[in-house]
């Protein structure tokens, strides 16, 4: 019995607040996986990532600038990282991060550094304030909505949409407005936070699916499982889900991967109407918070996007369990400060 091949694996969104980052989730997808052995390198934003602390998770972890610091600082220090530690592929899991990792995606490469991401026409045309042209170019459903960047639009868009409507951050963040004065409320939240534009969406009544899978960047459904979302908080983050069958949701999701040759993770957003009708809310370029589930229904979708960056050729998955759930939930670390103080001043742990 020969040895599993040991991969270095760079992973981001080491964070577990409310609307936790999907990095953990997917680290222990990849320690799971039947076919081959990990090293995990942790790329952090903040000291307080609980990732970063997670000894039996993360093997190592290095600080990298902010998305806005720009793709040549980024470059560097992922160079010094690589330098160190011999990495064989980097997954990134934050949206706002995508574009730089996308655009270093050929440089990488050249230093041996697998990344598996969607292509930059896949990510801008599926953006938030691009959806109503998406639904209409691949034939979907989505709401009706629209992109605004002074809050004086808000006076003039009562002749679209009704209240309540959905005021979106164009990465994150999203709340229901009821008037005028929430929708105020919601843009100047959302956009100090996540700059402009903010994204004004028809609300959708229904009830809520989400799906996850993976597409091989040739039009090939390589996973997807579909869940109902048990617990939602007061983001619209699922905090228990179910995973469910649903025909419809799956051919849904291929169509998706087939028509827009879908290139690594994501997840749909889904409201089903009252007729039965599946809208998309949302397309999110990578792997989701709530993974684990996937994984834990049968597909393990980090290990089959690594088999697909390394070129192991990943069978698409048959089938998942129907009836698992997540649940999640807090869990208080204790840490020595001079591990935080370490990665504050050092930007290694």
């Amino acid at each position: 019995m020969t040895d599993k091949k040991t991969i270095k694996i760079a992973v981001t969104a080491l964070n577990a607040i409310d609307s936790p980052g999907p990095g953990v989730s997917v680290i222990r997808g990849l320690r799971e996986a039947e076919s081959f052995d990990v090293q995990i390198i942790g790329l952090s934003y903040e000291s307080l990532e609980p990732g970063i602390y997670m000894h039996d998770i993360v093997d190592k972890t290095y600080q990298i600038p902010y998305p806005s610091s720009g793709t040549s600082t980024l470059f560097e220090r992922l160079m010094y990282i690589h330098e160190k530690e011999k990495l064989d592929m980097i997954i990134p899991n934050f949206d706002a991060e995508l574009f730089s990792f996308m655009k270093l995606a050929p440089k990488l490469d050249k230093l041996g550094i697998k990344t598996f991401l969607p292509t930059i026409k896949q990510y801008e045309e599926r953006e938030k304030f691009n959806l109503p042209e998406f639904g209409e170019k691949y034939g979907f459903n989505v709401p009706e909505s629209k992109a605004i960047h002074n809050i004086a639009d808000l006076y003039s868009i009562g002749s679209t949409f009704d209240y309540p409507l959905v005021v979106k951050g164009k990465f994150y963040d999203a709340g229901i407005a009821y008037n005028i004065e929430q929708a105020k409320s919601y843009f100047n939240k959302i956009s100090a936070k996540w700059g402009l534009p903010i994204i004004i969406q028809e609300f959708v009544h229904g009830t809520e699916f989400n799906v996850t899978g993976l597409g091989d960047g040739k039009g090939n459904t390589i996973s997807a499982v579909p869940i109902r979302k048990q617990y939602i908080t007061d983001k619209g983050k699922a905090w228990g889900g179910i995973s469910v069958s649903d025909k419809e949701m799956l051919d849904l999701t291929d169509q998706f991967i087939s028509s827009t040759k879908w290139r690594g993770g994501f997840e749909l957003e889904l409201m089903k109407n009252k007729e039965g009708k599946f809208f998309i809310l949302e397309i999110n370029p990578r792997i989701p918070a709530w993974v684990y589930l996937a994984i834990g229904a049968g597909q393990n979708i980090p290990e089959a996007l690594v088999k697909l960056a390394m070129g192991m050729n990943p069978k698409p998955f048959s089938d998942y369990t129907v009836g698992k759930m997540f649940i999640r939930y807090s869990w208080d670390m204790i840490v020595d400060l001079e591990e935080f103080q370490q990665i504050s001043t050092y930007g290694e742990l």
